[in-house]
């Protein structure tokens, strides 16, 4: 989604603008509000999944409403499951690359 937002065109794009930074001040605000509501939806998302943890996959009789779908919920761990694997690979690989960065540099100095 957010890269649709970023391959917008801006209507009435005037060259001779004194203040060009204006001119994708609504892009920054737009990826600013979708970043944080898709990461307010991540964090719900975990809340609603894993506070349920194994729900009743047999709907009751008389509570239809207190039943969960087992393909739906095995695949909405699975997902999280797969971001959190994927986020902490980042980082991991994030840090270790500043590591030997830094490591190089102080070397380098020396």
């Amino acid at each position: 989604m957010r890269q649709l937002l970023s391959k917008s065109v801006v209507i009435d794009d005037d060259d001779d603008d004194e203040y060009p930074w204006r001119q994708n001040a609504h892009k920054y605000y737009i990826h600013l509000t979708l970043s944080l509501f898709l990461f307010i939806w991540f964090i719900l998302g975990n809340y609603w999944v894993f506070s349920v943890y194994l729900p009743n996959f047999i709907p009751p009789f008389h509570q239809p409403q207190d039943y969960c779908d087992k393909t739906l919920y095995i695949f909405a761990v699975g997902v999280l499951i797969i971001s959190h694997t994927v986020l902490f690979l980042l980082i991991f690989c994030s840090f270790c690359i500043y590591c030997f960065s830094r490591r190089r540099y102080a070397a380098e100095e020396d």
